[in-house]
């Protein structure tokens, strides 16, 4: 027992370094919730359930090796795979959120609007289309939103229910590759509860740092103000993502 908990010290040591040099562990949550201004316990609560995901993901992986006799040779080559898939998956989510915060961004860009009333008298005002417009003239009974603000209000709803799963889907496929051989050794000597404290270890480890560096760099963020540069957030949060993605890949970070 003496070296379960020697290994459940590794384990958590482990955990604690793969996540600190992944960029891929925290940035992606950082940088959405600031551009979505997610409250902090929304944030963590997404970013738990990530982790969670990623942690489990790699221990069923590891369990299904087990019970067909894989050896860990095997099982490394299949966190790769993984590996790989959630990079793309990482660098395709960041150019797609970059582009889709370029449109935004554009389509926020403040302009002038000329209306003209019925007894000839005409003004300006300036708006953009990045949130609900009404102006209201005479107004009939009834009237509601424009096409373009119902489209809008749609748009914003379906990315706001959507960005959590996809990053639930990207860390899933997140393979946890030390992992595998620590979990090994117990699974080997046939020591259930040394496969759960050593998983424990890790995956506690791995998800509070995650935590703890969300939690400082949303703290620190909140005192940032970008200025005319606020409405290009989404888009900086893309292109934030999309390095993180290719550092993963090609820097092996």
């Amino acid at each position: 027992m003496q070296n379960i908990w020697l290994l459940a010290g590794t384990a958590a040591t482990i955990g604690f370094v793969h996540t600190v040099i992944g960029p891929d562990h925290y940035l992606p949550f950082i940088v959405i919730s600031r551009a979505r201004k997610w409250p902090l316990p929304k944030t963590l609560l997404i970013s738990f359930l990530c982790g969670l995901g990623h942690v489990l993901s790699s221990v069923f992986l590891g369990l299904v090796g087990i019970v067909l006799g894989l050896a860990v040779g095997h099982l490394e080559k299949v966190e790769s795979t993984r590996g790989n898939i959630a990079s793309w998956l990482l660098i395709g989510f960041g150019l797609a959120y970059t582009v889709w915060g370029l449109r935004k961004a554009y389509r926020a860009k403040p302009h002038e609007h000329v209306h003209y009333h019925l007894d000839g008298e005409s003004h300006t005002h300036m708006h953009s289309h990045a949130g609900e417009h009404l102006h209201i003239h005479g107004q009939l009974p009834g009237a509601g939103d424009s096409n373009l603000e119902k489209e809008e209000k749609k748009e914003k709803e379906e990315k706001q229910n959507i960005t959590p799963w996809i990053l639930f889907l990207i860390f899933v496929f997140g393979p946890c590759e030390p992992l595998i051989p620590l979990v090994m050794y117990p699974a080997a000597q046939h020591s259930t509860s040394g496969v759960i404290i050593v998983t424990a270890a890790f995956g506690l480890a791995t998800i509070l740092t995650m935590l703890t560096i969300i939690s400082l760099s949303a703290w620190g963020l909140s005192f940032v103000r970008l200025g005319a540069l606020e409405r290009y957030s989404h888009a900086l949060a893309g292109g934030i993502i999309l390095l993180s993605g290719l550092a993963v890949q090609f820097l092996g970070l």
